[in-house]
């Protein structure tokens, strides 16, 4: 049976200390200033909207002090079909290109895009199609929101204090 070494732990953390790493919401860290202070734009559209919900479920709503500004491209290609020509899967790709910025501002702080992907099937009937394509529209909103998310964590120590 294996048993937890108390002294395995320590130099793991030891390693962890050395190599410079620091929790993104710990006191040193910057993701801390994201928290509650990110404001997103209306959006304009179902697939916007879950964006934003995503987004605000992660780091909270805010009115300021800074400003995402967003764009979501989301294309569908077929991917399986019938010998009829009729097709059976289809894939959504996704790409947010996305800056940060402080509210009422044109200097972008932190910027950049992000892509991901998701596919449903379309053999079932046609209201069962169209859940699976905006449940599939939603699935991609979030994978491209925690993205989003992760990489102004992972950037927000370039922030002004």
């Amino acid at each position: 049976m294996w048993l937890p070494d108390r002294r395995t732990f320590l130099i793991s953390l030891a390693a962890l200390a050395g190599c410079g790493f620091t929790p993104v919401y710990g006191p040193q860290g910057g993701g801390g200033q994201l928290l509650n202070a990110v404001a997103l734009p209306e959006p304009d559209r179902r697939y916007t909207y879950d964006f934003n919900a995503r987004f605000e479920e992660r780091l909270g709503r805010a009115s300021g002090p800074y400003m995402l500004n967003r764009s979501i491209d989301v294309t569908s290609n077929g991917l399986g079909s019938l010998a009829d020509g009729q097709t059976t899967r289809y894939q959504l790709t996704g790409r947010a290109t996305y800056s940060l910025g402080f509210v009422g501002s044109e200097e972008v702080l932190i910027s950049g895009q992000t892509d991901a992907f998701t596919g449903y099937s379309a053999t079932g009937s046609t209201a069962a199609t169209q859940a699976a394509e905006r449940d599939a529209r939603r699935r991609l909103m979030v994978i491209l929101a925690d993205q989003v998310i992760d990489r102004l964590l992972l950037d927000a120590d370039m922030l002004p204090q």
